[in-house]
């Protein structure tokens, strides 16, 4: 059985900007429909349902990849009649393409190719920053970092969606992947992810160095962390 007692530092495939396109692609067709089935974007979408009275809203989703998060987003604001502006950052380029290709009926979504460390982002000033499946991607000094840039940028709170790291976590997800996926990528990347995932106390310490001591943070279906952090006071979520 493998060692889960620390978090896994080993690189992801899909983390190589050289990866191969067409399986890089392949990668974020399966990872939607995986999001889709095990509560990626229920997630998300919980966490937005608790901001209460918006009207227009500015979300910017850090480590965007194939846009897919961002346009399960703009469909439940259409829904909900909300004005919304969408923005995608991403460092790889083949991902952004993807995701441009696949947003062309959604002219609220726009994407950038920026490292998320990038000084210019913080000029976007989005109400909402959303980071989902993209935490665990940083060892911890790097995602301290990112706290706190985030905290920096949003205006109105940041809502992260990531994983669990449980054995249980890691061999279903082996398991589901070895059956329907086409790809050596997704297969690797699937259980490294959690191996390189998070548990309640690391989460707990990680927002305290990181200067962040009011926040959420619920367990979902499946093995995953739904993170709230309110930026501001005149917002309050349910």
């Amino acid at each position: 059985m493998i060692d889960l007692s620390v978090r896994s530092l080993l690189p992801e495939k899909m983390d190589d900007l050289n990866a191969p396109e067409n399986e890089l692609k392949q990668n974020l067709i399966e990872l939607e429909v995986i999001n889709k089935f095990l509560g990626g974007y229920s997630v998300v979408l919980d966490a937005l349902n608790k901001f209460s009275g918006i009207k227009e809203l500015k979300i910017t989703d850090l480590g965007c990849g194939g846009g897919d998060t961002l346009r399960t987003i703009a469909t439940w604001a259409k829904k909900k009649n909300i004005n919304a502006e969408l923005v995608g950052i991403d460092l790889n380029p083949v991902m952004i393409s993807y995701a441009q290709k696949a947003s062309e009926a959604f002219p609220e979504i726009r994407y950038n190719v920026a490292n998320i460390f990038d000084e210019n982002l913080m000029k976007e000033r989005p109400d909402i920053v959303v980071c989902s499946l993209f935490c665990h991607h940083f060892d911890d000094e790097q995602l301290v970092e990112l706290l706190k840039r985030m905290k920096l940028m949003a205006g109105t709170a940041i809502v992260i969606n990531d994983l669990h790291r449980h054995w249980l976590a890691y061999y279903g997800i082996s398991i589901l992947t070895s059956l329907f996926s086409k790809t050596y990528m997704v297969k690797h990347d699937a259980r490294l992810s959690v191996a390189k995932a998070f548990t309640r106390n690391e989460w707990a310490s990680l927002l305290a160095s990181s200067g962040i001591h009011h926040y959420s943070l619920k367990w979902r279906w499946a093995w995953r962390w739904e993170l709230i952090i309110p930026i501001s006071k005149k917002q309050h979520y349910e």
